[in-house]
Parts: structure tokens; C-alpha cells; sequence
């Protein structure tokens, strides 16, 4: 589809060469003074601005459960017991916590941060690629961070939004890095370098601070920025389902394959107790943060 080359919005169909849109043809003449004072402008929406879908968005139905599942678990202080990613445990068939681990917080602080993140970049996010792409990106982009945190340190425990947050911010960066959408440039540059300073700053805090996982949000990055850039190249517009699952399924058989092979390659360096020591488990409650 064709778009205005003054503010990038879509232009009616068989719209062909370097056009304008109505808007911007009349607010030109409203600069130059070839309109009148009393003629009345077309109000149309913001380029950049996607149709709201209605009703309470996918971004805040995440940061309702993960504050919910916070408060339920101050109950049960264990997070081990409640789903957090230990490596000896997942890696012994406990699977099922590269999940449950992405909902689960040490802390007040440490929820506070991530979710401040997830409301802003998840907004963007899903105004962009719609509910359920959104959710998929999230999704399997929080378990490709769980999987790098065993493979990185086995014996570490993990928990937290993060790895799912900075795959958000990984597809946004390739897909506004390479694909083209209905938003001026400005806007873009700027959403881009918000977005490289958010990854370059907690990238660097977390190599400065222990108990923060960079295994995680690498790896959730990565994922993320992989599919971002397929999406931008070969699936762009919403009105393209298959080539959206095809891309989504793809990259989630890669975190599969790569959970295996990390799984056989770490198992095999574990000694795993029936019993793990508790001061283990004391740590895991302690200093788990992503």
C-alpha cells in the first residue's frame, strides 16, 4: 500500500508515485495561505496510532497476573515451590518452570521495575503486532531467556518478567530497524534509540550487580530481535496469519531444539539429589532476579 511521503499514512489503493494525503495537501495549503480561515481542517488519526481493538488490552491482563501471582506467593515465600527456573530441577524434567518462572518476583522492587517495563513496551508491542502475536513473542521469547539461564549457570536460580520484556524490546528494535510502517522517521529514530538505551543500560547493570540475570535478558533478546526481523520482512500486515504462525513456529522450534541440546549437555554435568540442599533453595528465594 502506498503512503503519504510527508507523513507516512497509508494512501488509498491504486495510489501510485510520490503522493500526498488529503491531510497533508490541505495543511500545506493552510500554510501558504490558500486556505481560508473558516475552512475546516480533515481530522483523521494520528499515522502512527493503530485502531484500538477494544476492550482490556493483553498488556494489561499480563501485569494483572503478574502482580496477582506476586501477591499469592507472599504467602509462600518458596519460590522454588512455586515455579522458579532452578537448573537442577528443570533440567531433570521440570520443563514446565522455562514458563511459570517469567511470572514469579523476588521482590517489590523487582516487580515494580519490570512491569513499569512491560507497560510500556508491551503497549507498543501489541499496538504494533496485534493480541496474539504479542503473546506469542512474550511467550517464547521469556522461555528462549529461561533456556540460556541453565545453559549459562545450571546450578542459578531465575525469575522474573525481564527475559520475556527484553524479547519485546528485541523484536521492536528489528522490526522498526527493517521494516516499514506508517509512522514518520522521526518518530521512529526516536523510538529506536529509547529503545538501545533501555538494552544498553540494563545490559550494563546487570554485569554490575549480582543477582541479575543477563543470560536471561540475552537470550530473550536475541529471540526476540529473530523474530522481529521476520515478521518486518516476510510478514508485516495483521492480515497475514499463516505466514505469522509459520514464523512464530519456526523460531519456536529453535528454543526447542536449543532446550534439548542445552538440557543433554548440562544434565550430564549435574549431580542431581532427591533431596537439594536447602541453603540452595534459601538463595533461590534470595537472590533470583532477572
Amino acid at each position: 500500500m502506498s503512503k503519504c511521503i510527508k507523513c507516512g499514512r497509508n494512501l488509498p489503493g491504486l495510489t501510485f508515485g510520490k503522493k500526498l494525503c488529503q491531510w497533508c495537501v490541505q495543511h500545506e495549503a493552510a500554510q501558504r495561505g490558500e486556505e481560508s480561515e473558516d475552512a475546516k481542517q480533515i481530522i483523521l488519526p494520528a499515522p502512527w496510532v493503530r485502531q484500538s481493538q477494544g476492550g482490556v488490552s493483553l498488556t494489561q491482563v499480563l501485569l494483572g497476573v503478574n502482580v496477582a501471582v506476586f501477591l499469592l506467593a507472599l504467602a509462600s515465600p518458596r519460590l522454588d515451590e512455586l515455579g522458579a527456573n532452578y537448573g537442577p530441577l528443570t533440567i531433570t524434567g521440570q520443563w514446565w518452570r522455562l514458563a511459570t518462572y517469567m511470572f514469579l518476583h523476588s521482590g517489590f522492587i523487582h516487580i515494580a521495575f519490570n512491569m513499569w517495563c512491560l507497560w510500556d513496551l508491551g503497549a507498543l508491542c501489541e499496538s504494533l503486532y496485534g493480541r496474539a502475536t504479542f503473546a506469542a513473542i512474550y511467550l517464547v521469547t521469556g522461555i528462549a531467556g529461561g533456556v540460556a539461564t541453565v545453559g549459562w549457570h545450571p546450578l542459578g536460580a531465575t525469575v522474573g518478567a525481564s527475559g520475556a520484556i527484553f524479547g519485546l524490546a528485541g523484536a521492536l528494535v528489528a522490526s522498526f530497524y527493517l521494516g516499514e510502517f506508517s509512522l514518520p522517521s522521526s518518530v521512529i529514530k526516536g523510538t529506536l534509540k529509547s529503545l538501545a538505551f533501555f538494552v544498553v543500560i540494563n545490559v550494563l547493570l546487570g554485569g554490575m550487580f549480582p543477582g541479575v540475570d543477563n543470560a536471561c535478558h540475552i537470550g530473550g533478546l536475541i529471540s526476540g530481535a529473530i523474530l522481529g526481523a521476520l515478521i518486518a520482512r516476510l510478514a508485516p500486515e495483521r492480515d497475514q496469519p499463516l505466514q505469522r504462525a509459520s514464523i512464530l513456529l519456526f523460531v519456536a522450534l529453535i528454543v526447542i531444539v536449543s532446550a534439548v541440546g542445552v538440557f543433554r549437555w548440562r544434565g550430564s554435568q549435574i549431580r542431581f539429589e532427591t533431596e537439594p540442599d536447602s541453603r540452595i533453595f534459601s538463595q533461590v528465594n534470595q537472590h533470583a532476579r532477572t
